[in-house]
C-alpha cells in the first residue's frame, strides 16, 4: 500500500482500544498544520466523524480553533476593537448602550457557538416586558446581528443565530406630510424670523437637519444655482476644562469647556454627498440671507467668529441642533399648524417631488438615497395626490363619453 499524500485524513485503531481519526483542515496562526482529532469506539463511527469534518472544511463552515468566546467577551471585543475604529460616534454610542445595558446582562453568559435564536427572542420579550420600547429591543437585535456576523466572517462561529431570531415588530408611524398650503404658511412665517432660508432649504430640498446646519457658503454657487452637500453638523459634546471646579454639573455648562467631537463629519454615504439644483426663488432668498448675515457681522464686530457657516448664531457660531429643533417647534406654533417632527420636513419635501412627478432616479439624487426602497418610507400618498390620480383616471376612462352612457356589451 502506497504512502498517503501530505494532509490526507487518517483513521487508525489506537493502543487504548479506541478508533481515532485526524483531519487536516487548514493552517494555524503559528503556521503549523491545523489537524483536528476525533475518536469513537467503532471504525464506522470514526469514519462518519472524519467525513463530517472534511465536509465542514470543504464548505468553509468549520469553526476556528482558539479560545471559545462567550457572548460577553465577544461583544466587548467587537464593540471596542472592531466597531470603534470604523463607525461614527453616534453609531458607536448606540452599540455600547445595547451591548452593556441589554445584551451582556441578558445573554452574555452563553458561548457564542451555543447561543440559540430562542435565547435572543426571550431577551427581546423580557426587555419590552420591563418597559423598553420595541425600537430599543430592535436596536439590540441589529447590534448583536452585526457583531455575530463579524464572528462568522472571522471563523469563530459557523452560523449567526441572530439572523434566525425574529426581531421585535416595530410600530409603523402614521406620517402625514404637510400640504402645499401648509408649506406656504410656514415659509411666510419663517420670513419674519432669523435664518428664514434655513426652512426654505428644509421644505424645498429635503436636507437632513445635520446636512442643513453643516452647510457653508463655499458649498453654494448662487450664480449657477447649485448647492453641494458635503458634511453634516454633529451634536456637540463637552467635558469640563476646570476639573469640575466650576461647580456646574454638565461639561457643556463649564466656562472652560472642552469639545469632545468635531463640529462636522463627512456625509454618511457616497449618495449623501450630492449637488442639488436650486429654484430661482430659493436663490433669491439665499442672496437676501447673505445680506442679513453681513449686517449681523457688522453689529457683532470683534465678537463675530468667522467660520463660513451658512446658518449661524448672531455671533457667527454654527447653530446648535437643539436650538434649531426648538425653532422648528416655535415656527409651527406661530404658523398655527399641527405639531410635527423636524424630520417631517424631509418627508414633506420627498412627497412634493412625488406630487410633481419627478423621476425616481432624480428623487434619489436630490434626497441623497442609495437605496430606491427609501422612497416608500418618505413619499406618501396624500389627499392631493389621490385627487390628482382620480382626475387622471376619470379623464382616461370617461373623456368624451356622455355622462349617462353605459357600455352594456
Amino acid at each position: 500500500m502506497g504512502r498517503k499524500p501530505d494532509g490526507a485524513s487518517s483513521i487508525y485503531k489506537g493502543g487504548d482500544g479506541y478508533w481515532h481519526g485526524r483531519v487536516t483542515v487548514g493552517v494555524k496562526n503559528n503556521g503549523r498544520a491545523d489537524r483536528r482529532h476525533v475518536q469513537a469506539m467503532t471504525e464506522a463511527e470514526v469514519i462518519r466523524k472524519v467525513r463530517a469534518l472534511e465536509r465542514e472544511r470543504d464548505s468553509g463552515t468549520l469553526r476556528k480553533t482558539g479560545q471559545r468566546w462567550t457572548v460577553e467577551k465577544w461583544l466587548t471585543h467587537w464593540v471596542e476593537n472592531i466597531a470603534a475604529p470604523s463607525v461614527r460616534e453616534n453609531t458607536l454610542a448606540g452599540y455600547r448602550v445595547a451591548v452593556r445595558k441589554h445584551l451582556i446582562p441578558g445573554v452574555g453568559g452563553h458561548r457564542i457557538d451555543r447561543l440559540e435564536p430562542e435565547h435572543l427572542e426571550t431577551l427581546y420579550r423580557q426587555m419590552m416586558k420591563n418597559g423598553s420600547a420595541p425600537a430599543t429591543a430592535h436596536q439590540s437585535h441589529r447590534t448583536v446581528r452585526t457583531a455575530l456576523n463579524e464572528a462568522v466572517r472571522r471563523g469563530h462561529l459557523v452560523r449567526n443565530p441572530a439572523t434566525l431570531a425574529k426581531a421585535p415588530r416595530l410600530p409603523e408611524d402614521d406620517i402625514e406630510p404637510y400640504s402645499v398650503s401648509d408649506i406656504k404658511r410656514l415659509l411666510a412665517t419663517a420670513s419674519e424670523r432669523r435664518n428664514s432660508a434655513r426652512w426654505a432649504i428644509a421644505l424645498a430640498l429635503g436636507l437632513r437637519q445635520s446636512e442643513a446646519l453643516g452647510l457653508k457658503w463655499s458649498d453654494l454657487d448662487l450664480e449657477a444655482g447649485v448647492l453641494t452637500v458635503r458634511r453634516g453638523r454633529q451634536r456637540p459634546r463637552w467635558q469640563h476644562g476646570c476639573d469640575a471646579e466650576c461647580g456646574r454639573k454638565f461639561g457643556g455648562h463649564c466656562p472652560r469647556r472642552i469639545p469632545l467631537r468635531a463640529e462636522t463629519a463627512d456625509t454618511k454615504s457616497r449618495a449623501g454627498r450630492r449637488s442639488i439644483g436650486l429654484p430661482d426663488e430659493l436663490v433669491a432668498l439665499l442672496r437676501q440671507h447673505r445680506e442679513e448675515q453681513d449686517r449681523e457681522r457688522e453689529r457683532a464686530s470683534q465678537l463675530w467668529q468667522a467660520g463660513g457657516w451658512l446658518f449661524t448664531t448672531p455671533t457667527g457660531k454654527p447653530l446648535n441642533p437643539r436650538t434649531d429643533y426648538d425653532e422648528w417647534k416655535r415656527l409651527l406654533r406661530l404658523a398655527g399648524l399641527r405639531d410635527g417632527r423636524l424630520h417631517d420636513a424631509r418627508h414633506t419635501a420627498a412627497t412634493v417631488l412625488l406630487l410633481l412627478g419627478v423621476p425616481d432616479r432624480a428623487v434619489m439624487g436630490i434626497m441623497g438615497w442609495s437605496n430606491p426602497s427609501m422612497a416608500s418610507r418618505y413619499q406618501h400618498i396624500t389627499a392631493q395626490i389621490r385627487r390628482d390620480i382620480a382626475k387622471r383616471v376619470g379623464g382616461l376612462l370617461w373623456s368624451g363619453a356622455p355622462a349617462n352612457q353605459v357600455d352594456r356589451g
